[in-house]
Order: C-alpha cells, then structure tokens, then sequence
C-alpha cells in the first residue's frame, strides 16, 4: 500500500520528502481531527462550567488517557503535556536536575545526545559543581557495553541517553543502561523522539524514570511534546512554570500547587496539538508498528544496499542492520552538504544539511556538518531512487574541481 495517499502533501505535489526525523508529515486523519475541535468544541479546558469547556476538557483529558494507554504508563497522571521534547528535557533539568544534584555528582550523558538533552544538563552541572561525562561511541557508531560499564559509577546520579541517534539512526541498548544506572542509585531521562515514531515504547518495561518525546515527530502537529515520569518522583519535583491552572490556592505571599499532572502544565495548553497527537496515536494504531516497521526496513535497507554503491560518499552509520533505525547520514567526499542538499532539493529532495543540533558528535566524527536522509513508512522504494538520482547530479556539478 502506498501510504503517501492518507498526506495532502505528498499525494498532490512530486515532492520526495526524507526529513522525518525532524518532522513528519500530517495525515489528513490528523488535519480533520483538528478541524472538528475547531468547529465543535472550541473552548479554554479546565476554565468554564459551562458545557462547551467541559466538552474541551473531556477532549483534552482523554487524549491524556489514550497516550497513557499507547505508552503502557501505569497512570495517567504521569503523562504531562508540554510543547516539545526540548521543553520536557528542560523541565526535569530544572524541577529535579537542580534540586537533586550536588557538588562533586555525576550526571552522564552520551556524546550522541541532541543538544535539548546536552546544554541543559551542562547548566545544572556548573550549577551544582558536579561532573558531566559522556559516553563516546567505537568506530561502529555505537556506545560499546565496556564504555556504558566504564561511565556509570557510583557517583552517577542522572543518566541522559537518547534511544535512537537523531544523527546515526544507532539504536541504544538503553535496557543495560537503565539497568546499570538503576544498580547504582541513578535516575535515567529516556528521549524518545527519533524512537517512538518507528516502534512501540512500553515505559513500565523500559522502566525509564523520565521519558520524553514530540508529536510533531510521530505524525501529530507542531508545539506539542509529552514528558512521562514516574508518579513518585514527579510528586516531589517542583513546578517549572507558574501560572493559571497549575495553582491549588494563591495567597498575597504564599500559593500552593495542584496536584498531577496539573502541576506541570500552567497556563492555556495547545489543546489543537493534542487532539492532533491523539489522532495521530489513532492513526499510528490503525497501521500498526509491526507494518510500520516492516516497511521502513525494506525501503531504508534498500537505501543503503544503494548508498553503499556510490564511492564518493562518506556514509556514517553502523554495519549493524538490527541496530540502526531510519536515518542515514553521509557526505559527497570534498561537497559541503548545504551544496548537496541545494542541489537534491533542484530535484524535489528533500534531505536535511547541517549539525542536526548535534555539535560535539559532529566534532568528535572529526567534520562540521552532514546530509541526513530521514525515513518514514510513506517513503518508498523510488524516493531512494530519486535520492540517489539527486546524489549523482551533484556529483557531476562537482566531479571536475574534486579530480584535480
């Protein structure tokens, strides 16, 4: 089945669109989900008694139950809505990295992290004066079972790991992770972002304290994320933000917080976005990861069966085929990707170019910037090909100055 017919932009345009893994495309499931609220039941959640605002809320709330539901949390007020994964990152570094961290601790990270779950764990850390180390990846794109075995100490009280590298498409063993960090008394933030798109996330059996993700990436709108953390320890955090409907009683000098998930969600929520995420849960549901997977596999294996053929590319990603989801990065050898990428999007292909907000895994691979194909189970076989197509144009822009 060509899945590209249920998304409004790629069913009426050529476009060849590989940049999924910095956002997905809408599915008319989703824009008509939207529409209906618009149209319906529009109102401020959680702010009138009057029927239209309980109709909102009822919306608003139950898409809290489905996502709870779709990730297998055991409560539903352990999913907290936010408006991107970079927001619910930023919210466990300040409502419990800086409460919970202290001079000479250790917070670990790995070298892959984007830089959403990297810079704020570099401001809590000179914070507190404590260290932050990072896990470094082999010559295979992957953090070694030694390294993970090395960093994790006694001394570790966070661990940040991305499941699957927005750069390298590597997929983490973050269950040994989990597990190691949990052996010595560490708390573990899970980003799901490039992961939950591509396969089924089971929080009570990744066993994560924190996990979070975007819709945005998974199909749903732009602006609205998810954090789920464990009830117990999102219980003692203290809010991020303040404001309307995250308040129990306000006084001239005092206020006390509600209780969860209310807490953590001040002010007027993208309500739009999480109808648009719920669809989209429904719509991912509808196909099933299990089909979703199998078609990503087929088109991104033959991606690379194809990439591998081209001697001008520099290809960064593991040999391992079990290990590695859905993103391929590589470089023209002497084209810097913005050109590459200039010149794919002549052809109507769409790749991303640049750091992919990942700068010190760039620095370590020893180069500034990359192409990176993204994919999701509306591509296809022949977007490989016009891919590949648009790679060889390049290169014969550049062929003659890159021979002398």
């Amino acid at each position: 089945m060509n899945y590209k017919e249920d998304f409004p932009l790629l069913k009426n345009s050529d476009i060849v669109y590989l940049d999924s893994g910095a956002t997905t495309q809408k599915p008319q499931k989703v824009i008509d989900a939207i529409d209906e609220f618009y149209a319906k039941c529009n109102a401020n959640p959680h702010r009138g008694a009057y029927m239209l605002s309980m109709e909102a809320t009822e919306v608003y709330e139950n898409t809290r139950t489905k996502i709870a539901k779709f990730i297998n949390s055991r409560y539903r007020e352990e999913i907290i809505f936010s408006k991107n994964a970079t927001e619910s990152l930023n919210l466990i570094a300040y409502s419990y990295g800086l409460d919970n961290i202290n001079e000479n601790d250790e917070i670990v990270i790995s070298i892959m992290e984007h830089h959403s779950n990297l810079v704020p764990w570099q401001k809590v850390a000179k914070a507190k004066k404590a260290k932050l180390n990072y896990m470094y990846i082999n010559d295979n794109f992957e953090i070694s079972d030694e390294e993970i075995e090395a960093k994790i100490t006694e001394n570790t009280k966070i661990v940040g790991i991305t499941h699957v590298s927005n750069v390298l498409g590597t997929v983490n063993n973050v269950r040994k992770i989990i597990k190691l960090a949990h052996k010595v008394g560490a708390v573990v933030v899970l980003d799901c972002s490039q992961s939950i798109p591509h396969m089924k996330i089971n929080v009570q059996e990744l066993d994560a304290d924190f996990i979070v993700f975007s819709g945005h990436k998974m199909l749903s709108p732009l602006g609205i994320g998810v954090l789920y953390g464990k009830r117990e320890l999102l219980n003692k955090m203290s809010p991020f933000l303040m404001g309307g409907d995250m308040i129990e009683y306000v006084y001239e000098q005092e206020t006390t917080f509600a209780t969860l998930p209310n807490k953590f969600e001040a002010g007027t929520q993208n309500v739009e976005g999480v109808v648009g995420l719920g669809a989209a849960i429904d719509y991912i549901n509808e196909i099933g990861y299990e089909n979703i997977a199998k078609i990503e596999k087929e088109v991104v294996d033959y991606a690379i069966e194809r990439l591998r053929k081209l001697d001008y590319l520099d290809l960064y990603l593991t040999p391992n085929k079990e290990n590695h989801q859905g993103v391929i990065s590589f470089n023209i050898k002497g084209v810097h990707p913005h050109d590459v990428a200039s010149i794919l999007d002549s052809n109507n292909v769409c790749v991303r170019s640049g750091n992919h907000c990942a700068q010190p895994l760039l620095r370590s691979l020893g180069i500034d910037s990359t192409c990176r194909a993204s994919f999701y189970f509306y591509n296809t076989k022949e977007d490989v090909d016009a891919l590949i197509e648009g790679l060889e144009k390049a290169y014969k822009m550049f062929e003659k100055y890159l021979n002398k």
